[in-house]
């Protein structure tokens, strides 16, 4: 009824299993078994959360693909010369987080190589990734960010995929999934796919919605967006260094249409990975994801 009606549903969630005020009594069957799944299919209530479907032409817009780096010197050029001009113009922006291997120069070598392109560099505040990303998206001007990492292993040739995704309405918020294709042997460790198909059944449970990849770098939203992302940083428990939980987590909050795009996931030809720490960053994961189990499920 709601397609037929030109909505589409976003979120559904179950309320009310126990439809009697009786103290401690109501608040458990309500507020904790009607979460579970299977259980909650008996609730009372089934809540739809449903946008207006928009069926447009992109009109074209203007593009920010944000690059943080550290020590990426070797992939520079690289992205420069491979990241394709979409919609109505596209910026570079290269955030480099106090490299120590010449990257901030090699930027700028590029953007006397290659005057033609809209090279842009930023410094970012050598904290964590997740900073050095929103320092990037703070100093963007296109109408679309988009996030490239310096390594290359997402590939921007199919950035455009993500471009033709949120322009036409597909989604307001673009997550790349590297599980679908077949990856290189070396390009994620047993450790790592172990972890992310983990997380990514956690995130299903908590949005409601199915993600198979919740750690990939490539991620896509409206410029217009994202200082209402911006205001929930920091609410979800625990720092997040990599920046891939606060904006999925804030997507879903401010009931933005999440969906993903499939990549190839290649490996590094340059540089060191700088995901290392794997059971202290998998804890902090598990910590973020337990906030946000309060908040969307118990709120």
């Amino acid at each position: 009824m709601l397609y037929l009606a030109g909505y589409e549903v976003v979120k559904k969630y179950h309320q009310v299993l126990f439809p009697v005020n009786i103290p401690a009594v109501s608040w458990f069957f309500n507020d904790i078994l009607a979460k579970v799944p299977v259980i909650k299919d008996l609730c009372f209530l089934q809540i739809a959360v449903a946008k207006k479907i928009v069926n447009r032409p992109s009109p074209g817009y203007t593009v920010s693909v944000i690059v943080p780096c550290r020590n990426e010197k070797g992939n520079i050029e690289d992205a420069v010369k491979r990241v394709p001009v979409m919609g109505k113009g596209t910026e570079i922006i290269f955030c480099d987080d106090k490299s120590t291997d010449g990257t901030a120069e090699e930027v700028r070598r590029m953007m006397a190589l290659y005057p033609e392109k809209n090279i842009r560099l930023v410094s970012g505040p050598g904290i964590c990734k997740a900073k050095n990303v929103w320092t990037g998206f703070d100093a963007a001007k296109g109408d679309i960010l988009m996030i490239l990492d310096a390594d290359l292993t997402v590939i921007p040739e199919e950035l455009p995929y993500f471009y033709d995704a949120i322009a036409v309405g597909r989604g307001e918020f673009i997550n790349g999934s590297r599980m679908i294709y077949p990856m290189q042997e070396q390009a994620m460790r047993t450790l790592n796919i172990i972890g992310n198909k983990f997380f990514s059944l956690a995130f299903s449970y908590l949005l409601g919605q199915r993600l198979t990849d919740t750690l990939c770098g490539t991620k896509v939203i409206w410029r217009k967006d994202w200082p209402r992302v911006k205001g929930l940083l920091g609410s979800w428990g625990v720092e997040d260094r990599w920046g891939d939980y606060e904006l999925i987590f804030g997507a879903a909050k401010l009931h933005l249409k999440i969906i993903e795009v499939p990549v190839h996931y290649l490996e590094r030809v340059y540089g060191e990975t700088k995901m290392t720490k794997r059971l202290s960053n998998g804890l902090v994961m598990l910590r973020m994801c337990m906030a946000a189990l309060k908040k969307f499920k118990f709120v």
